[in-house]
């Protein structure tokens, strides 16, 4: 016989999103929660990253509601000196240790279950003892895993890999024993920016470094996504005042670009791919010495001494060391409505920032009743891939923000919690630069969305 767990919440996956919804659930509600994981620690694919990854945004825009990540501090020096910290690996897992403990498992609210496979409607088995746990008929089940990223240490190399050649995950790349002749990184995401960034803090050669780029990423200046609601709003302002004019997605990227809120590394094409993680201008700097730069479309195969594309082949030296960066980070399935009879599936809610959507979601999910109710003021929305994804994120997000800011108690909350980019907290002195920033904002939101949403192929006025 199975044994019952007796709780009100069956919550599957114990990374960011599942972490941020049961923090939020528990503060607002007499509920008691089964964590699942199949990793043996809370964190997700945090556990599993490479050991030189920070967050790509400010610290204080992750984790949980409850315990602000990395104690909104400033860098003091270095190139990022008066920007909010980035926490790296290390400190983001201990952090959602010490949220576990004290937070959870410690008040005995949570019990988390490690190692374990969900296996579908009640059930719940261990990978180690192969026990099999079971919740009540009327335990509600959160799918934290929709949209959990893939990573490179977890993802095999989704080409062949020749005898003679030497192909690794990024993981792998700290501590690799021996000094190549070229390093190939193959991946245009953050992930390959971020190894890139390291190889030459390692004092590599720009030239010995062959960057694998299929598609080039246009991504948001990081000095403009801060939290700071003057800087942060001012930036949303700016982006509507040009989505309005916008005769194309093209057109409005290369005025975001002008106006020092969108980068690219090459400036000669126009990209099309638009996941806008953040970057710092002297990331950009570095990237821009790499000029073995290959655009032959996906990797087939990987042979000793050369590389086959859809596109074509080309040579590598016959020591290269390829450097798998490629994983979908940000995963793109079809939106859900985040409640339905037989689960609550976790999506992001405003656009771009994970760990606030599910944390609002545990918020609404505690101080509402009708499942209508919820699914109204909390639609989903998207991460961006494509210019189109892109727009149609801003768009969703933005409406999904103006439907739950119209509830009074919910925009206390969300004025009240870090991880909310937009927030002006309660107690902020005020100033003329957020004076200017919240009023160009009013002016420009409606006919900004209004042209997004005509961009993006979305139907109705934003």
């Amino acid at each position: 016989m199975n044994k019952i767990v007796d709780v009100d919440y069956l919550v599957i996956g114990a990374g960011a999103s599942g972490m941020a919804f049961t923090d939020a659930l528990i503060d607002h509600c007499d509920a008691r929660v089964a964590l699942v994981d199949r990793r043996a620690q809370v964190g997700g694919h945090w556990r599993g990253a490479y050991p030189f990854v920070r967050l790509h945004q400010a610290s204080t825009f992750y984790g949980v509601a409850s315990t602000l990540l990395g104690g909104g501090r400033l860098q003091q020096d270095g190139p990022e000196a008066g920007l909010h910290e980035r926490a790296d690996q290390a400190t983001i897992c201990a952090y959602y240790d010490d949220v576990l403990a004290t937070r959870m498992v410690g008040p005995g609210r949570v019990e988390l279950f490690p190692g374990c496979d969900y296996t579908g409607g009640r059930g719940v088995v261990s990978g180690e003892t192969g026990e099999r746990f079971e919740v009540p008929e009327n335990c509600r089940v959160v799918d934290a895993r929709y949209l959990a990223p893939e990573i490179p240490a977890e993802t095999p190399p989704r080409f062949v890999v020749g005898d003679g050649a030497t192909v690794i995950p990024v993981n792998d790349l700290v501590g690799w024993e021996g000094a190549p002749s070229q390093y190939v990184v193959v991946g245009s995401g953050k992930t390959a920016t971020d190894a890139v960034v390291w190889l030459l803090g390692q004092d590599v050669d720009p030239d010995a470094i062959c960057w694998v780029r299929p598609r080039d990423p246009w991504m948001l200046n990081r000095a403009h996504v801060q939290p700071d609601p003057a800087v942060y709003l001012a930036m949303v302002a700016e982006m509507m005042r040009l989505a309005a004019d916008a005769t194309s997605l093209d057109s409005l990227f290369l005025h975001l670009e002008d106006a020092g809120i969108m980068l690219r590394v090459d400036t000669s094409l126009t990209p099309t791919m638009a996941k806008a993680p953040t970057l710092g201008a002297w990331e950009l700097e570095l990237l821009r010495t790499i000029e073995d730069v290959v655009r032959r479309g996906h990797i087939t195969s990987v042979r000793r001494g050369r590389i086959d594309f859809t596109e074509g082949s080309v040579a590598v030296a016959d020591d290269a060391l390829v450097v798998n960066c490629a994983a979908d980070g940000l995963r793109n399935p079809p939106r859900l409505p985040i409640w339905t009879p037989e689960a609550l599936t976790l999506q992001p809610i405003r656009a771009g920032f994970p760990c606030f959507g599910a944390a609002l979601a545990g918020y609404v999910e505690a101080t509402r009743d009708d499942d209508a109710e919820k699914n109204r003021l909390c639609p989903p929305s998207s991460y961006g891939n494509s210019l189109v994804d892109w727009a149609r994120m801003n768009v969703l997000g933005t409406r999904a923000a103006a439907a739950f800011g119209a509830e009074p108690d919910i925009k206390a909350w969300a004025d009240g919690v870090a991880l909310n980019p937009a927030r002006v907290a309660p107690d902020h002195p005020g100033s003329a630069a957020l004076d200017d920033a919240r009023a160009r904002l009013a002016e420009h939101t409606g006919p900004g969305l209004e042209r997004l949403a005509v961009l993006g192929g979305l139907e109705g006025p934003a």
